[in-house]
């Protein structure tokens, strides 16, 4: 079966278990597995579509960890990179009292040299693209030269076989020595792209647009666009036709994930049929409905993993909502 090949970041995420307070004055931080493509995977994993991560962690222990813990996802790994002389990053993410997260800092001092920052281009293994159907990553990868390569190179490997390109923007200051080195690197990035997600703040922010039409507008070889926007709603232009979809209501206990596991989800949809049923309106609203679903369920647990939804728990969830209407 082809598979879906996610790239960039794993990391481990330091979240506080006293919620509401600064990071000065945080006594208790538990570790998560977290990075935003390896989240994706592992939620692609548990829903049953085959997925690998090209990623590079540090030969340390927070490194071997994590390439455990994505075989126990289910996460092939041929494609992740062992730094001998680099440190796997850790974040230090606070909460609100509304489980809404903020990145505080990272693990180490200003020496320290993360070994996500230096992905080899020379050792993406190719025979992955060769039977892929999708390729997911974000801009975070853009912020050091190394990994901007590798990034380079992928993207040329999934034109070379045929492999649709997912873009979550997945914008972070603070992984960025120079943030505004963005306006160069992405529009690069958008020339490659098939589908792009982002939150309304980085449309906003990126593209002085929030809008999902006039940002198709703009770039026209884009097949879909998604602009989530918290609690409140996701809009889409997908099959030519925009639209709208409310957020399901649920307690959140913690929303670090949450966009990824909304990610896998509409990928996993995507995935299993043939991308020009999206023309219909009908499916394409099943699919952000689905998605929409498991983002939801994935913030009643803490981490980004812990509470990502499997297909029988979003399908459940849905049906329960549809008898409540």
């Amino acid at each position: 079966m082809p598979r879906v090949i996610c790239l960039g970041e794993v990391l481990i995420d330091r979240i506080s278990e006293d919620i509401g307070l600064p990071f000065e004055q945080v006594n208790s931080w538990k570790p998560y597995f977290g990075g935003a493509p390896a989240n994706v995977a592992c939620g692609l994993a548990k829903l049953g579509t085959p997925v690998s991560l090209i990623s590079c962690i540090g030969q340390d222990a927070a490194g071997t960890n994590l390439l455990k813990q994505l075989g126990a996802a289910g996460v092939e790994t041929s494609g992740v990179q062992v730094h001998p002389e680099s440190t796997t990053r850790e974040v230090y993410v606070t909460r609100d009292r509304f489980g809404d997260r903020s990145f505080a800092q990272f693990n180490g001092d200003a020496q320290t040299v993360f070994a996500d920052t230096l992905m080899s281009a020379e050792h993406l293994p190719e025979y992955l693209f060769a039977d892929a159907k999708f390729l997911v990553l974000g801009t975070l990868g853009l912020a050091s030269p190394q990994t901007s390569r590798a990034i380079g190179r992928a993207l040329k490997l999934a034109e070379q076989y045929f492999v649709k390109v997912v873009v979550d923007v997945n914008w972070r200051t603070m992984f960025w020595k120079h943030p505004e080195q963005i306006t160069k690197l992405l529009p690069v990035l958008l020339k490659y792209t098939d589908f792009l997600k982002m939150t309304e703040d980085e449309a906003k922010l990126l593209f002085r647009l929030t809008s999902p039409a006039a940002i198709a507008q703009a770039y026209s070889h884009l097949e879909g666009i998604v602009i989530t926007n918290g609690a409140r709603d996701c809009r889409y232009y997908l099959g030519e036709k925009q639209g709208k979809h409310a957020v399901y209501p649920v307690h959140s206990i913690d929303t670090t994930g949450a966009g990824d596991a909304f990610l896998a989800a509409f990928i996993h949809k995507i995935y299993h049929r043939p991308i020009a049923q999206l023309l219909d309106p009908q499916f394409a609203n099943e699919v952000i409905s689905y998605a929409s679903a498991a983002g939801a369920l994935a913030t009643l647990a803490v981490g980004a993993i812990a509470g990502q939804p499997s297909d029988r728990q979003i399908r459940e969830f849905l049906a329960m909502r549809e008898t409540k209407h």
